[in-house]
C-alpha cells in the first residue's frame, strides 16, 4: 500500500499519514487514507477506474448521493469520503426517493457505452434496442460456456423464451446494477451515496432484483417505488444474472440458489 499512499499524496499534495483496510471489497482494494489535515481519502485500486469514475459521474448528475471522484490514475480511483453509520433498515423510504432520481434518467438504447467487469468476469454492454435480447445475449447466455450442460441448457431455455416473459421496450433507465446494501452507504437515515455502480440502462426492475437478493426491502419501500403490474413474476429472471455472476467469481455454494431460481422462472 505504501505505494498507492505515494500515488494519492502526489495527487492530493497532501501528505498521507496512515492507510487502513475497508471491509467489503471482494473484487477491488479499498482503502481509507488519513490525510495530514484531518480528513480522510478513500482509495480504490481498479484497472477500471476511468470507467468507475464515469458512472459515478453519471450516478450524481441524476441527483442520486455519490462521492466526488477526487482523481483518476489508471487502476487508482481517489474518492471522497462518505459519512456512514446509519442503517439502511431505517432508511427504505429515502431509498426509494434516491432510486427515483437515479432511473429517471433515461437514455436511447439499453446497455452502455462501453463493457466493464466484475473482478476477471467480463460484462458485455453492446447497446440494443430490445430489451428481451439484451438480457438474453448479455445478462443469461453469455454465462453458458461457463456452466455445466443440465444448468446451460435450463438458463438457455429461459434466455429463448424472455420475448414473452419481459417487456420489448420498457423505459431505459439509468441503473446502478449492483445494487446491494454494501454499496449503499447511510447515516441519520439518510442516503449519503451509492457507490460502486456497474452502469447500463434497462428496465428499472433490474436494480430491485438485485437489491432484494441480499437484502429485505420492506412493503413500503416498494409501495413507494410505484413499479409496473406484473414486476413480481420478473424479479425471479433478474435476479438470475447477479447469481450466476456469483456462481463463476465464487463457486458452487450459489448452486443451489441458481437452480431454485431457474425454478422460480418456470424452466
Amino acid at each position: 500500500m505504501t505505494f498507492t499512499r505515494t500515488r494519492a499524496s502526489q495527487f492530493l499534495s497532501r501528505k498521507i499519514l496512515r492507510a487502513e483496510t475497508i471491509a467489503g471489497g471482494d473484487l477491488s482494494a479499498v482503502k481509507r487514507l488519513f490525510v495530514a489535515d484531518g480528513g480522510t481519502v478513500i482509495a480504490k485500486e481498479t484497472p477500471l477506474a476511468s470507467a468507475e469514475a464515469e458512472m459515478l459521474a453519471a450516478l450524481s448528475d441524476t441527483g442520486a448521493p455519490a462521492p466526488a471522484v477526487l482523481a483518476i490514475d489508471h487502476d487508482l480511483l481517489l474518492l471522497q469520503d462518505m459519512p456512514v453509520g446509519g442503517r439502511l433498515a431505517r432508511s427504505w423510504v429515502d431509498l426509494a426517493h434516491v432510486l427515483d432520481h437515479l432511473h429517471g434518467a433515461s437514455g436511447s438504447a439499453y446497455g452502455w457505452h462501453r463493457d466493464y467487469a466484475f473482478g476477471r468476469m467480463p460484462i458485455s454492454n453492446t447497446e440494443s434496442r430490445d430489451w428481451p435480447s439484451f438480457w438474453g445475449d448479455h445478462r443469461l447466455r453469455c454465462h453458458l460456456p461457463f456452466l455445466d450442460q443440465g444448468l446451460a441448457a435450463r438458463v438457455s431455455a429461459l434466455a429463448d423464451r424472455l420475448g414473452d416473459l419481459l417487456p420489448a421496450h420498457p423505459p431505459a433507465a439509468l441503473l446502478h446494477g449492483d445494487l446491494w446494501g454494501g454499496n449503499i452507504l447511510v447515516e441519520n437515515d439518510r442516503i449519503t451515496a451509492l457507490i460502486d455502480p456497474a452502469c447500463y440502462y434497462g428496465d428499472r426492475e433490474v436494480d430491485f432484483a438485485m437489491l432484494s437478493l441480499f437484502d429485505g426491502p420492506p412493503a413500503v419501500f416498494y409501495d413507494a417505488c410505484a413499479l409496473s403490474p406484473g414486476w413480481e413474476a420478473r424479479q425471479p429472471i433478474y435476479r438470475l444474472w447477479p447469481l450466476l455472476v456469483h456462481l463463476r467469481l465464487f463457486g458452487d455454494s450459489y448452486r443451489q440458489r441458481v437452480m431454485e431460481m431457474l425454478y422460480a422462472c418456470g424452466v
